[in-house]
């Protein structure tokens, strides 16, 4: 992240190799959930600028105009580092925050967890994921090499539900669960009849999944899934499903808004 913002050197901060040391303040510019901390702090140690005091604990929530950590260092360095430590902060803090919501929400209505999906900014999925756990949900598979799912696609491929759970049943190993997608609920009983441990009810309404929660009856994990957000998230909730995996926590959340300023030099 550093190399793809610095290039080949900052052309405006190296013009003023003189400024001396200084101390640069973040600063929450609206409330929420803060996430990446630990992550801004190793940009500017990478950078040579390592004197990084925290004023607040990982995945605190705080109000607007919250001095978050501040960093003392030449200036130079302090704005080499600014905007990619501001980009991870305010995208996971973003996330953080979101998941909080949502987390709360379902909270009021049973036990069910919210959980992430694979719809992750190219390259960090690995920050993201972490900025869900902070905010009290849980992730799902990382990528395709952790978990069996079989989405529509692959039951196209093989043929039915019964034809691809069995496929995969004869090249995994036996400690791994199998997830299917079904839409319907003559597929909900196809994947049941197949044992499948996971199954995830897609575009389904709240109604829907109330029903086909009672369906398996306990006999597998049940996660809801497609066109979720706040707005009808609580209905979900309350339909008794195991988890809501939400792939608007990471594709299009909204940045918290945090400022990077800095202090007239140290005396």
């Amino acid at each position: 992240m550093l190399a793809e913002d610095l290039g080949s050197g900052d052309i405006t901060s190296s013009c003023f190799p003189s400024a001396g040391i200084r101390r640069g303040w973040f600063t929450a510019r609206a409330p929420g959930i803060i996430a990446g901390l630990p992550f801004a702090q190793r940009i500017f140690a990478l950078l040579g600028a390592e004197q990084w005091t925290s004023l607040i604990h990982e995945g605190q929530a705080v109000d607007a105009e919250t001095r978050l950590a501040y960093i003392d260092g030449p200036g130079e360095l302090l704005l080499q580092g600014e905007r990619v430590a501001l980009n991870l902060l305010q995208r996971l803090s973003g996330i953080a925050t979101e998941t909080a919501e949502m987390v709360e929400i379902v909270g009021l209505h049973g036990s069910t967890r919210i959980t992430d999906t694979r719809k992750t900014t190219p390259g960090l999925r690995w920050f993201e994921k972490y900025a869900v756990r902070i905010g009290g949900g849980f992730n799902h598979r990382w990528g395709l090499y952790d978990a069996v799912m079989l989405k529509d696609n692959h039951i196209k491929l093989a043929g039915g539900i019964s034809q691809a759970v069995a496929q995969v049943r004869k090249q995994i190993g036996h400690t791994l669960k199998v997830e299917v997608e079904v839409e319907t609920f003559t597929q909900l009983q196809q994947a049941l009849d197949a044992g499948a441990e996971i199954i995830m009810l897609d575009n389904m309404t709240p109604a829907q999944v109330a029903q086909a929660v009672g369906i398996v009856a306990g006999r597998a994990i049940t996660e809801a899934s497609g066109s979720i957000d706040a707005s009808n998230l609580a209905g979900y909730a309350a339909a008794g499903v195991d988890y809501i995996s939400m792939g608007a926590l990471t594709h299009s959340v909204r940045a918290l808004d945090i400022g990077f300023d800095l202090d007239q030099p140290k005396q």
